[in-house]
């Protein structure tokens, strides 16, 4: 099974980042798709726009926020992204890095991600 990290988009390219997947719905602001790097970029995983908004990075919403989202996961749209984001990730030998543009690195929607994909290795 491939190991899963997280990682600002805004960081540079390392050859060790392995798969890179962008998470996030809106395309990060200043980066080309030649920065970028990206093997694949699952917009429809991301939280919903109410629900981004309604969170507005504000870590005191931080665990209902997370709730929200992962009920937001288990149907629709998202659900099929993210049955589709497992299979990339189940196939993989090498790395696979989560890629996510907002500034805070402990609270964010690829972190939530990386634990659902995680539990599903065992």
């Amino acid at each position: 099974m491939a190991k899963i990290q997280c990682k600002r988009i805004y960081e540079d390219y390392n050859e060790d980042d392995g798969i890179r997947i962008l998470v996030d719905r809106l395309w990060p602001r200043g980066i080309s798709k030649e920065k970028a790097k990206l093997d694949h970029w699952f917009k429809e995983v991301a939280p919903s726009s109410e629900l981004r908004k309604w969170y507005h990075h504000d870590v005191t919403k931080f665990e209902e926020f997370a709730d929200r989202y992962k009920q937001e996961l288990s149907h629709g749209e998202q659900k099929r992204t993210l049955e589709q984001l497992k299979e990339v990730v189940k196939g993989c030998k090498e790395m696979v890095t989560l890629l996510y543009g907002a500034r805070d690195e402990k609270n964010n929607q690829a972190l939530i991600l990386k634990e659902i994909l995680a539990d599903q290795e065992h």
